[in-house]
């Protein structure tokens, strides 16, 4: 059983942890009997007294991977070398962490007649993932394309379960594309290049109607972000999420 820290905050056991692309790990964790989020938001975890720490600190914010429904709470992250990442990736099965939250406001729209169009760039998949399983788990009305960029198939995590959504979920689409490939590999199935105007375009349609939500490298981001302002969204249209050194 977790132990509360206080009303945001619990002590969980890890439960498992497995590779989930070339350098990046997913992190189950317990999920306390009365904890509740919007797909879509994060937590901050806490390694109390690791073994080892450097400057940027024993502690960081991650998307919920998992999908609310979901038994366990679900984080993944690329592996960098800091202290933080190697203790992470090296404590036994069983040890505690602090986590508190859920924070934030990258959650899916209401009104189902506008589509949702999510623009994900790396490990900026982890909150599309909790997204488009609750829309397939609850049976949600909005359309919903995913778009996800990454260099290689090697490096795009969960890539053959959000594809095998759209078996599950008829208002869903999944677009992986590869930026590193200037030609499709053989039984590649999706686009290559970056995200950009005619990319959405083939897909979406009028690029005016949807809701826009965008989860990456700070690069990827405000390049994005650019690019759907020049083609008349409004910033109100458009939610974004930073994913800074990880």
């Amino acid at each position: 059983m977790s132990t509360a820290v206080k009303p945001t905050g619990y002590l969980l056991k890890l439960i498992a942890r497995e590779q989930v692309a070339e350098g990046t790990m997913a992190f189950r964790f317990e999920k306390p009997d009365r904890f509740s989020f919007k797909a879509g938001q994060f937590i901050e975890v806490t390694e109390p007294g690791p073994a080892e720490t450097d400057a940027e600190g024993n502690a960081r914010a991650f998307s919920i991977a998992s999908a609310p429904h979901e038994e366990t709470l679900m984080v993944a992250t690329r592996m960098r070398s800091t202290a933080f990442k190697r203790v992470l990736g090296s404590m036994p099965i069983g040890t505690q962490v602090r986590v508190e939250g859920p924070f934030g406001n990258l959650v899916l729209h209401n009104n189902a007649s506008r589509p949702a169009v999510l623009l994900a760039g790396g490990i900026g998949i982890t909150p599309f993932r909790s997204m488009v399983l609750r829309a397939a788990q609850e049976r949600l009305p909005h359309r919903i394309f995913l778009f996800y960029s990454n260099r290689r198939p090697e490096d795009a995590a969960f890539l053959e379960e959000l594809r095998s959504l759209e078996q599950q979920n008829p208002n869903y689409t999944f677009i992986p594309t590869l930026t590193a490939m200037e030609k499709p590999q053989p039984g590649w199935q999706g686009e290559t290049g970056r995200i950009n105007k005619q990319m959405l375009s083939k897909y979406v349609g009028d690029l005016t109607g949807p809701i826009y939500y965008i989860a990456g490298p700070p690069g990827m981001v405000s390049g994005l972000h650019a690019m759907l302002n020049e083609a008349g969204i409004d910033d109100d249209d458009i939610h974004t999420e930073e994913f800074a050194g990880y």
